[in-house]
C-alpha cells in the first residue's frame, strides 16, 4: 500500500504502565485487569480506501530472528524502508503478542518499527492472523486495537486497515471458511469499541462492489450484530470477552473514584484506585471527568487540581494523557455550557493554572488559541452564511428546484457549515405546511448523496435537538415533527438506526431533544412504519425503493417503444426523487446495451442532463453503478464492456461525468 498523502496526526507514545492481556481462559497475567476496549473520543476523519488485495494470510510471511528485532527496538537497525520490509518485521511482533498478551511490549515494538504510513497494514495483518486462530486471539486482537487507537493508530489508518480487509475478503475466504462472519464480528466489535465510527459502514458500502464478499461482511455486521437487541453485550461476549471492562463500566469506576476522593480527600487512595484500573491509555478520561467535576462542584476544585498536579509529578498520568483530557473537554465545552453557564470561563482558568504550574504542556494554550481566534473571526462569516442559506431555502420552497439549490449552496463554498444549513432548512420547514416539510426531506436525501456527509447530517440534527425546547416555544408541535424528520431520514437511508444512538448520546438525558429521539425510535418500530413515515406529510411519492425502480423501468420501456421525449422527462420529474436519478441513469444504460436503438436512450439522458433534471453527480453515480456490475452484465450481454466504453467516451465528451469518474475502480 502506498504511503498516505498529506498531513498526518503525530504519533503519540502509549502511556506508561505495564499492561498484560490474559492469554488463557482465566484471569489476566500478573494479577492485572485485562482491558477489553476503551475508546478515544477524537473526531473521526473521513475514511479512505486503501490498496487492494494484499495477501492477509499468515502463512506466507517470512520469520525474523529475535535478535534482529532486538536490534531494531534498540535503535541499532534501520526502520523498514518498504512495505515488504515492514511485512517481514511485523509478523513476529504479532506472534509474540499472541504468546505473551503484553500490550505495552507490542505497542513499543510497533512504535520502534516507525513507518506510520504502513499502520493500516498492521490493522489488516493483526486481524487476518487472528481470524485463523482461536477466540482467545480474536479477543486479544480487538483489545490491542483499542489500546493502540489514537495513541499509535490514527482514526484514518484504522478505517483504512478495515477497508483493506473488506476488499480482500474473497482471498481470506479461500483459507478461512467462516471469514465473512468472523470479519463481520471484528467490524461490529470495532464500532462497539468506538474505534470505528458507525458511519464507516455507510461509506464502505459506497466504495465496495455491490455483490462483493466485503459487502456481505457489512450486511452481516449491521443486521446480525449491530441491529440486534442488546447488540453491544452480544458483540462484547462473542469471543468470551465478558471478563473485561466495558466502556461504560470503566467510566463509572472512574466517576466513583473521583467522587470518593472529593469526599475523603485521600490522594494516595485515589492514586491506588486509578492504578488498579490498569487503564493507562484511558487516563485522559480521568482528566476529563475530574475537570468536569471541578466545574460542577467549585468547592472540590482545589482537591481536583491537587490530584491532577500530583498524578503528573508522580508519573501516574502522562503529559500526553493530561493534554488529551484537556483537549477532549475543550471539544465539548459548548455542550457543557448548557449545564454550566460559566464553563468556558472556568475552563480557561483551569488551563492557565495547569500551564503556569507546569503539569499541562504550554503548547496546549498555543494550539488552542488559533481555534479561539478562528471562532471570533468566523462569527461574521457564519452570520452571512445563515442569511444566504435562508434566501436559498425560501427560493427552493417556491421553485422546487433541487439542482439549482445545490448549485447555490456550492457557490457559498462553506462545507464546514453544512450542519447549520440542515438546521436552518428543517427549522424553516417546521413553521410551514406539509408540502414544505416533504420538500425538506426530499432535499435532505439529495444532499446526503451529493454534498453532505453523514457526520454533517448528524451534527445538524444534534443542533436542532439541543435547541428543541426553544423551538417548541414558537412551534407547539415541534417535538413530534422533529421526530418525523429523524424517522424519515432513517427510512430514506440518510441515516442508519445506529446513528440515532450516537445522536442521543450527545443530548442531555430527559431533555426535549432526547425524548424526540425516543419518539423517532417508536415511529420506526411501529408496524408498516416505512410506508407510514414516507406518507407522513402526504407528500411526494411515498413509494418504497422497489416501487420506484419499477416505475423507472416502465417509463423507460414506454419511452423506448415510441414515447415522447418531453413526456419521458416529465415522468422522471413527476417521480419526485431527484436523489434517486442515478437509478434512471443505470437502468437507461443497461437498456441501451440490451436494445438495438441505443441512440434513443442516450438522447433521453442528454435531454435530462441539458435541462438540469439529472445532475452531474447523479449521472456519474449511475455510470459508476453500471461499471461495478459489468462482470454480471457480460454474462447476458457479451459485448457489454465494449458498449459501456463507448457510452463513457460519449458522456465524457458531452460533459456528463465528473473528472473523478476516471479513477473509479
Amino acid at each position: 500500500m502506498a504511503a498516505e498523502d498529506g498531513a498526518r496526526s503525530p504519533t503519540r507514545m502509549l502511556a506508561e504502565g505495564h499492561l498484560r492481556v490474559a492469554t488463557g481462559g482465566g484471569a489476566p497475567a500478573d494479577g492485572g485487569i485485562a482491558v477489553r476496549h476503551l475508546p478515544h473520543h477524537h473526531a473521526s476523519k473521513r475514511e479512505g480506501a486503501g490498496g487492494k488485495n494484499e495477501q492477509g494470510n499468515l502463512e506466507g510471511a517470512d520469520s525474523v530472528p529475535s535478535q534482529d528485532l532486538n536490534k531494531l527496538a534498540n535503535g541499532n537497525s534501520k526502520v523498514p524502508a518498504t512495505l515488504d520490509d515492514y511485512k517481514r518485521l511485523l509478523v513476529p511482533v504479532i506472534e509474540e503478542y499472541f504468546s505473551t498478551g503484553d500490550v505495552e511490549l507490542a505497542a513499543s515494538e510497533l512504535k520502534s518499527l516507525g513507518s506510520d504510513q504502513f499502520h493500516s497494514y498492521f490493522v489488516k495483518k493483526l486481524i487476518s492472523m487472528a481470524m485463523d486462530r482461536h477466540d482467545k486471539e480474536k479477543e486479544m486482537a480487538s483489545i490491542l486495537l483499542s489500546a493502540l487507537y489514537a495513541d499509535l493508530l490514527s482514526s484514518s489508518k484504522m478505517s483504512e486497515g478495515f477497508m483493506l480487509l473488506l476488499e480482500s475478503t474473497e482471498d481470506l475466504a479461500v483459507d478461512i471458511p467462516d471469514a465473512i462472519d468472523v470479519l463481520a464480528v471484528f467490524v461490529a466489535r470495532a464500532v462497539v469499541d468506538e474505534i470505528l465510527p458507525p458511519v464507516f459502514l455507510t461509506r464502505a458500502r459506497a466504495l465496495l462492489p455491490e455483490f462483493s464478499k466485503g459487502m456481505e461482511v457489512l450486511q452481516v455486521a449491521d443486521k446480525s450484530y449491530l441491529s440486534a437487541p442488546h447488540h453491544a453485550e452480544l458483540v462484547e461476549r462473542k469471543w468470551g470477552g465478558s471478563t473485561y471492562f466495558s466502556v461504560e463500566e470503566a467510566k463509572k469506576r472512574i466517576q466513583d473514584i473521583l467522587r470518593e476522593y472529593v469526599e475523603s480527600g485521600d490522594t494516595d487512595e485515589a492514586f491506588r484506585c486509578i492504578r488498579e484500573l490498569g487503564l493507562p491509555f484511558f487516563h485522559h478520561e480521568v482528566v476529563k471527568r475530574a475537570l468536569t467535576l471541578s466545574m460542577e462542584n467549585l468547592s472540590s476544585q482545589p482537591l481536583i487540581l491537587k490530584l491532577l498536579k500530583e498524578s503528573t509529578a508522580g508519573c501516574l498520568i502522562s503529559s500526553n494523557q493530561m493534554s488529551k483530557g484537556f483537549c477532549r473537554l475543550a471539544e465539548s465545552i459548548d455542550d457543557l455550557s448548557l449545564d454550566i453557564p460559566s464553563a468556558k470561563t472556568q475552563f480557561d482558568k483551569l488551563v492557565l493554572t495547569a500551564t503556569s504550574e507546569g503539569w499541562l504542556d504550554a503548547s496546549f494554550t498555543t494550539s488552542s488559541s488559533p481555534n479561539e481566534d478562528m471562532r471570533n473571526a468566523s462569527g461574521e462569516k457564519v452570520k452571512h452564511f445563515k442569511e444566504e442559506s435562508g434566501h436559498i431555502i425560501q427560493e427552493y420552497f417556491l421553485s422546487d428546484d433541487v439542482p439549482e439549490l445545490i448549485r447555490s449552496l456550492q457557490e457559498l463554498s462553506a462545507p464546514e457549515y453544512n450542519p447549520i444549513f440542515l438546521k436552518k432548512l428543517i427549522t424553516l420547514a417546521l413553521d410551514k405546511k406539509n408540502r414544505e416539510k416533504e420538500m425538506a426531506s426530499v432535499l435532505l436525501s439529495s444532499l446526503s448523496l451529493e454534498l453532505f456527509s453523514t457526520d454533517d447530517i448528524m451534527k445538524g440534527f444534534i443542533m436542532l435537538l439541543q435547541s428543541a425546547e426553544d423551538t417548541a416555544l414558537d412551534i407547539v408541535d415541534a417535538p413530534s415533527e422533529l421526530a418525523l424528520f429523524l424517522a424519515r431520514a432513517v427510512i430514506d437511508e440518510v441515516l442508519i438506526p445506529l446513528n440515532l444512538d450516537e445522536i442521543s448520546s450527545r443530548l442531555r438525558p430527559n431533555s426535549s431533544g432526547s425524548q424526540t429521539v425516543q419518539m423517532a425510535r417508536a415511529l420506526l418500530s411501529a408496524r408498516h412504519s416505512g410506508e407510514r413515515i414516507l406518507r407522513c406529510w402526504g407528500g411526494g411519492t411515498g413509494w418504497a425503493v422497489e416501487d420506484a425502480k419499477d416505475k423507472i423501468s416502465k417509463l423507460l420501456e414506454e419511452y423506448n417503444t415510441g414515447g415522447d421525449l418531453g413526456e419521458a422527462c416529465q415522468c422522471i420529474r413527476d417521480l419526485g426523487m431527484p436523489f434517486f436519478n442515478h437509478e434512471v441513469v443505470k437502468k437507461a444504460l443497461v437498456m441501451a446495451m440490451e436494445k438495438q436503438n441505443e441512440t434513443r436512450i442516450l438522447s433521453l439522458l442528454q435531454e435530462c442532463f441539458g435541462e438540469g433534471l439529472i445532475t452531474i453527480n447523479q449521472m456519474t453515480k449511475g455510470f459508476a453503478r453500471v461499471k461495478e456490475g459489468l462482470d454480471d452484465l457480460i454474462l447476458d450481454i457479451p459485448n457489454a464492456q465494449e458498449k459501456f466504453g463507448a457510452y463513457v467516451d460519449l458522456a465524457t465528451e458531452r460533459g456528463w461525468l465528473l473528472a473523478s469518474f476516471a479513477s473509479v475502480p
